[in-house]
């Protein structure tokens, strides 16, 4: 993969306000939780492999945003289905129903889960990756199969499968791939297993349960931003900017940037203090602590 042409520098505190906006038309409550104080850390240089080191972004502003004409849910496309591809082993997968009920606090919205689905062998355009030794499977042949099968009440559906993705003969692998327009996506959790890279599955971590959820959780969460007509981020430490590698990924916050905040709620239209007082509920209940306190922060901003 080719480097980009010049190296990323990180946007100006005048820039991030640009990209933010006039927020004079919104609530208080919501001005005070678009604060950019330090609970949003500044973008960090990335370094020679990471993400904006391999792709030039110009990034999205808020006003962007408004006039990119995005995908909204409205009255008959309000649900969002995730579509389980092949086994999720209990012992090795996150939990289907975690997963939901996250999606549907993160976006406001009703999510439900399909009934699992098993391709035949030979669907998708398997391959086997040359440095994994690992099945893939090709993102563009799953989306064009979710096209076809999207129910009248979608707002978007979501292809979730625990084998490994690529998007392209000259890729390795992608995480996840979404369309901005069409409202369908795959993405796969075969990489937030440590198995996966080799190690015993009896050497996994004590917390491997935990963190499969946190990963998957983030993977699902920055999918479905796409599908909601946001870009990468570029301006902060966000849930939403882009990864070349696991450990890239482990690096990012949980959370949408204030920006992407923004974004996500002028599309879905929900209630923020609402939105962040179920976050931290899922976070408790999970045994997400840093995430949790780290929500606690934002809601005591509108006390």
């Amino acid at each position: 993969m080719k480097t980009c042409g010049a190296e990323f520098v990180a946007p100006s505190e005048e820039a991030r306000a640009r990209a933010l906006g006039d927020i004079s038309d919104e609530s208080e409550p919501f001005r005070k939780l678009l604060a950019a104080d330090a609970d949003f850390e500044v973008i960090a240089k990335p370094g020679p492999s990471d993400w904006l080191s391999r792709h030039k972004e110009r990034g999205q502003t808020f006003p962007d945003y408004k006039r990119s004409n995005a995908n909204r849910p409205d009255n008959a496309r309000r649900v969002i289905y995730l579509f389980p591809i092949g086994k999720f082993e209990e012992e090795a997968s996150p939990s289907l129903e975690a997963l939901r009920e996250y999606a549907a606090v993160f976006f406001q919205m009703e999510v439900r889960v399909l009934p699992v689905f098993e391709p035949a062998e030979e669907l998708f355009s398997p391959r086997i990756n040359k440095y994994s030794g690992k099945r893939q499977i090709l993102t563009g042949s799953i989306m064009a199969f979710l096209r076809e099968l999207l129910p009248k009440d979608a707002y978007c559906m979501i292809g979730v499968t625990m084998t490994d993705l690529h998007p392209q003969a000259s890729w390795n692998f992608v995480f996840g791939q979404a369309s901005l327009r069409e409202r369908v996506g795959v993405f796969s959790f075969a990489r937030h297993d440590p198995a996966f890279f080799g190690i015993g599955t009896t050497q996994r971590p004590a917390d491997f349960e935990k963190r499969m959820l946190w990963r998957s959780c983030h993977t699902l969460a920055h999918e479905i931003a796409h599908m909601f007509g946001l870009w990468h981020c570029v301006y902060y430490q966000c849930l939403i900017n882009g990864s070349n590698t696991l450990a890239e990924a482990d690096r990012q916050p949980q959370h949408a940037c204030i920006i992407c905040l923004r974004k996500l709620r002028e599309a879905i239209r929900f209630d923020p203090v609402k939105r962040y007082r179920e976050l931290e509920a899922f976070y408790r209940k999970h045994n997400m602590t840093d995430e949790a306190e780290w929500v606690k922060r934002q809601l005591a901003k509108v006390k």
